[in-house]
């Protein structure tokens, strides 16, 4: 399944997403990155 699909499925706009998870990924650890997940995902503007 794709990122875009599985953002549709969570009831995320896939485009925001993707853009918000591509900015926030260069200054997140590596244990940081299930965060990124479309299922646990929250917008940093939020």
């Amino acid at each position: 399944m794709s990122l875009v699909q599985s953002a549709r499925i969570n009831g995320h706009e896939p485009w925001a997403y993707l853009r918000d998870v591509l900015q926030r990924l260069p200054a997140l650890r590596n244990s940081q990155l299930d965060e990124l997940l479309p299922h646990r995902w929250k917008p940093s503007n939020a």
